[in-house]
Parts: C-alpha cells; structure tokens; sequence
C-alpha cells in the first residue's frame, strides 16, 4: 500500500510539472490532498525578458549618481540597459574636452556587466563638433534593434541641433517598420519629449508610421517623471539618473514633484512591457548594514 501511494504521489508530481509547460528540471513532491503552495505555474517564459532604462545622467551632473546605479545594475542583471540620453555634459567646440568627458563616461559604463545601448540628448550633441565626435567614438546616432520579436527603435532628436528628426532619420525609421511589421511589440526610445516640445508636427508624422503597430515610448531630457496615454498607447517621462533636480544641492525634489534617482525595470510579457521604477536608494546589496 505505501509503495502504491508513493507511486501515486511520484505520478502527480510528474503531471504537475509537465502541464505547466515550465522547465523539466523542476523536482517537487506533491500530495493528493493539499500542499504548501498556491500553484506550479511558473514565470519562466523564455519569451519574457528584462531589461532596465537609465535616465539623464548630466544637465548638472552630480558625480556619483550615475556611477553607483552602474553598480546596482551589475546587481540586478538585467539582459541590457537603454539610456534615453545626456551621458556627457558637453555644449562646447573643444575636442580636448569633449575627449575628456567621453572618457570619463567610458570608464563609468565600461563597469557594467550586460551590453549598454547609447541614445544621444542635447548635451551629447549640441553643435557639429560634438556630432562629429559622436560618429568618431560611437557610430551612429539612430539605429535600431531585434531582440525575442520586440523591436527597439533608438532616435536621434538632435538632428540640425533642434527638437525634431530629419527627412533621412524619417525615411530609415519608415523602412525599418515597413521591415519588420509582424513583431509583437515596438519600444521607441529618445531624449527630447517630442510629443511634449519640439515640431509636434514632425512627431505626427512619426505616430502614423507606428500607428497600425502596439508600441510604449521612452523620453528624457525634463528631469521629471510622467505618464500619459495617448491613443491607447503609454508614452514615458523619466526623471534622472545623475541629472540634477530642484531640491537641495540640485537633488531631485522627491515624489511629491515626481524628481528621483531611478533605474526603470522593464519586463517584457506577451501583453507588453511591464515597468516598475527602482529608486537607487531602494537598491541594497548583500551588505547594507556595517558589522555590528
């Protein structure tokens, strides 16, 4: 009798765990009657990945900031990090010093252990120097990605040192969508708000290129936090992480004024990204306490 009810339990611990569909590798126990979880439906869906955003680092830097949400991202391993912008304080001619402030960012950047993907803000391109010291060091300054059928769109807001994009920025985002019509979600990611300055008129003509499409927005460059929703889709402020706010010593002024140090978690799931903001001050390691 005791060897058919082990049977039993053996069976049904098999049955639970290959219904869920989840990893094989998943060892359990179960009774017939009752057992000390709710269920064995776990969030393991190979299609649902995290990755973080990281928000104005300069525009009165305060030194530090930027470098220790490095730190905290080497603890949450995120799959990879998106800025929205401002990494250097920039607006000046001199190359000297533009070679400088790069390189003072490189060595911050360079800590993180996952890929890091650049969007430029004004202070990163503000004048023809620094464009040309953006292609000599980075490349590109729009381009795009694939990743698990999400398409990421990373813009360029700086085009003729305004807030709008121009005609050849326009037509290779047109291209790349008509490319790639069939992913399940598309995430835009940019400095300048252009939905909240700029040429609304330009940003018009981008909103009908994604119109037919599910896709979130991400911008910067305010140093405050919103949310709006606009045509069913969600478009996102982000505070600092760096960037200086208007509390004490340039802090940023709390929740109160949605201004905060913050690190944007994003998960996506087959319904879209699911965001949570992490405040860096809510960040602890394994040892958050000194020695008693």
């Amino acid at each position: 009798m005791r060897f058919l009810r082990n049977f039993v339990i053996f069976v049904l611990a098999i049955f639970l765990v290959g219904c869920t569909g989840n990893e094989p590798d998943l060892k359990i126990q179960a009774s017939v009657h009752a057992n000390p979880w709710t269920h064995l439906n776990l969030y393991n869906n190979p299609d649902n990945f995290q990755f973080a955003i990281v928000a104005d680092r300069t525009g009165g830097n305060r030194p530090g900031v930027f470098a220790d949400a490095v730190e905290k991202l080497n603890l949450l391993k995120p799959e990879f990090v998106v800025s929205i912008g401002d990494l250097i304080e920039g607006y000046t001619h001199d190359d000297t010093e533009l070679n400088r402030q790069w390189a003072e960012f490189d060595d911050i950047v360079d800590k993180l252990h996952v890929p890091f993907f650049y969007v430029p803000g004004n202070h990163d391109i503000s004048n023809a120097a620094m464009a040309d010291k953006w292609k000599e060091r980075l490349g590109q300054s729009y381009y795009h990605f694939v990743y698990r059928d999400v398409l990421f769109l990373c813009l360029n807001t700086q085009d003729g040192s305004s807030r709008w994009i121009d005609d050849q920025q326009m037509q290779y985002f047109q291209n790349v969508l008509e490319a790639n019509k069939d992913v399940r979600w598309t995430l835009v990611f940019m400095h300048q708000p252009m939905w909240y300055s700029g040429s609304s008129e330009n940003w018009q003509q981008f909103e009908l290129l994604l119109a037919d499409r599910p896709y979130t927005v991400f911008a910067g460059h305010l140093h405050v936090y919103r949310k709006s929703i606009q045509e069913d889709r969600h478009y996102y402020l982000l505070g600092t992480t760096g960037g200086a706010g208007k509390g004490q010593a340039g802090k940023p002024a709390g929740l109160e004024e949605c201004q905060f140090d913050h690190i944007v978690w994003v998960t996506m799931t087959d319904d879209g990204p699911v965001m949570a903001n992490l405040l860096l001050d809510g960040i602890l390691d394994d040892q958050p306490c000194p020695d008693p």
